[in-house]
């Protein structure tokens, strides 16, 4: 897109006032093919309305204020949903006092791999959380999912659940006087269908009609990629549609009912080169690149997520023209705040005037009372479960960080309770091999003075997945090992996937085509070489056994035998082991 001399000169006067929008700062960068960063305020122009928009992403239950590398932004102590509520106050008071209206919506995975303050209780407490904060409307994300689809909409409309009042480490409705009453907030899903209609789970938008009979049209789904990245049960009976298709069909659909605005949140996400450059994009990859350049223009902003990064762009979109395309990290570090520039005029977002800014939440605002009494009320609740000891560490921590050859001593903890655990034996038949996927590890098991707490053990594995046996064969384990270096996990996704073991070691060479990595003859079960044709009973879990994660090599396995809870194994085990002192990282091995 080319600038012309007149273009140049009113730019030049923006900049030296010190008035130029994110939107218009994205034509600079645009016309040499780049994108910028967050620049100054600009003054709204009197034939414009400002609305405020504040977004955030990826919160997954963090009620309380997030630990370790997790709980800051750039070395800022940030999140914790008292002060994202106070935060969120007094962004629309400032809004409020300028005349302006405002807007508070998601993009997905607000519940989901959640701290057990929040997964004890079915994510219960997340939502009368963000209910008191004013959310409006929220994308489904993948992990909306974890516990099923027919949870999910439990959440959007109440009620409890009959699960033995606590039973499993889990309590719906633990004051019985007080049932869940269900979100407030509407949850979009506009590329989440029923299989074989044309009826999607929820609505795939919703529309802001303001007092002056403004409109804007709030588009919300999730990656189509999300069959592949949760249990096959939990999505049994849906399908999920191309991103760019779904939200381009439904731009016709809200222009006839009067909306120019359009605004799409969506669960996908990108990866800025620098990860600390929350408010700008250098060198942004990944697919809401792609997926930006596909959507109608008519489609104005997009907040993403998924990728639990911060960022703040202005990319063009299939009309060269600027988008403003932000994420807003995850956990509640960040709020996106947007303001709208619409045209009274014409009912459209001018994209020139329109402002965007991730603001870190920081710790040193008031908390919000009824966020604080809310959280507090659930931490007696979660005490007896979270606070009960179930083993020691020899030392402090066992890190899930891996070696060169992608093993790490917790997944070694982790594989080994699960081959350990007795659920899973059925017909006399004893697994012989584990396999646990890396990406369901969420944190390094931690200690206090050597003590590991239920809690502890659950911030590692959060998910509540069942484990699961069945048959493989030696060829099968060969593909299954193979897949880890392929596909989706090879290395067009940015990284491999290699499953975490117990009872297999095998030695892989970097160097070698995808399909051929795993060196011929290093395959070892019980210390015996694999053969092709024995069958093996190995044990997982039931995210992988559906062929999740990109291994459908699992989903082909047979006789398969569901056992207990992964998180009950992996505590029964420390329990067993205690102290536990972490093995060498010995079982996958580097050679050619």
């Amino acid at each position: 897109m080319a600038l012309t001399g007149r273009d140049m000169k009113w730019l030049n006067r923006r900049r030296a006032a010190g008035l130029i929008a994110v939107g218009t700062a994205a034509v600079l960068g645009l016309a040499t093919g780049g994108t910028v960063t967050q620049a100054a305020p600009a003054k709204p122009k009197p034939t414009h309305t400002q609305i405020q928009l504040l977004a955030i992403n990826d919160f997954h239950g963090n009620l309380e204020a997030p630990s370790g590398s997790s709980g800051n932004i750039n070395g800022v102590p940030a999140g914790g949903a008292a002060f994202l509520a106070t935060h969120l106050k007094q962004m629309r008071e400032a809004a409020e006092a300028k005349g302006q209206d405002s807007v508070t919506v998601a993009a997905g995975d607000l519940i989901g791999a959640s701290p057990l303050l929040s997964a004890a209780f079915h994510d219960e407490p997340t939502v009368e959380a963000l209910n008191g904060m004013g959310l409006e409307a929220a994308s489904v994300g993948n992990h909306e999912f974890d516990e099923g689809w027919h949870e999910l909409l439990r959440m959007q409309t109440g009620g409890c659940l009959p699960d033995g009042d606590g039973q499993n480490n889990q309590n719906s409705c633990p004051d019985p006087k007080r049932p869940f009453q269900g979100a407030k907030f509407k949850y979009l899903s506009a590329n989440v269908f029923f299989e074989n209609t044309k009826r999607t789970l929820f609505k795939p938008y919703t529309i802001k009609t303001f007092d002056d009979g403004r409109k804007v049209g709030f588009i919300g789904m999730t990656l189509e990629n999300t069959p592949n990245i949760v249990t096959k049960a939990g999505v049994e009976g849906l399908t999920f549609t191309d991103e760019i298709e779904t939200a381009n069909a439904l731009v016709p659909e809200l222009k006839k009912k009067g909306v120019e605005s359009i605004v799409l949140l969506l669960h996908e996400g990108g990866f800025p080169a620098d990860p600390k450059a929350y408010n700008s994009c250098p060198g942004i990859s990944g697919p809401i690149v792609d997926i930006n350049k596909g959507l109608d223009p008519e489609i104005d902003t997009i907040i993403s997520g998924h990728t639990h990064q911060g960022y703040n762009c202005s990319l063009p979109d299939s009309a060269g023209q600027p988008r403003l395309v932000t994420s807003g990290s995850s956990f509640g570090r960040l709020v996106t705040e947007v303001r709208l520039s619409i045209s009274n005029a014409t009912g459209d977002v001018d994209r020139l005037n329109t402002l965007a800014n991730n603001q870190i939440v920081t710790r040193d605002v008031p908390a919000d009372r009824r966020t604080s009494e809310l959280i507090g009320k659930y931490q007696t609740l979660v005490a007896p479960i979270s606070n009960k000891v179930i083993g020691h560490l020899s030392g402090t921590t066992v890190s899930r960080t891996p070696d060169d050859s992608l093993e790490s001593p917790l997944g070694n903890l982790i594989a080994d309770g699960q081959l350990a655990d007795p659920s899973t034996v059925t017909g006399g038949k004893v697994p012989v091999a584990a396999f646990m996927n890396p990406g369901g590890i969420r944190a390094d098991l931690a200690s206090n003075a050597g003590e590991v707490t239920f809690g502890q053990a659950f911030t590692v594995q959060p998910f509540n997945n069942f484990l699961v046996s069945m048959d493989m064969t030696g060829t099968q384990i060969k593909a299954l090992l193979e897949q880890q270096f392929s596909g989706v996990n090879g290395p067009e996704a940015g990284k491999y996937k290699v499953l975490q073991v117990a009872g297999i070691t095998y030695t892989w060479n970097p160097a070698a085509a995808a399909g051929s990595k795993i060196v011929p003859g290093s395959v070892k079960i019980a210390g015996q070489p694999l053969v092709d044709g024995t069958s093996y009973r190995i044990v997982t879990n039931n995210f992988l056994s559906d062929g999740g994660d990109g291994f459908p090599a699992f989903a082909a396995a047979t006789n398969k035998f569901f056992g207990g809870l992964d998180i009950d194994a992996f505590a029964k085990y420390l329990t067993e082991h205690d102290p536990y002192t972490p093995g060498a990282t010995d079982r996958i091995s580097i050679g050619s």
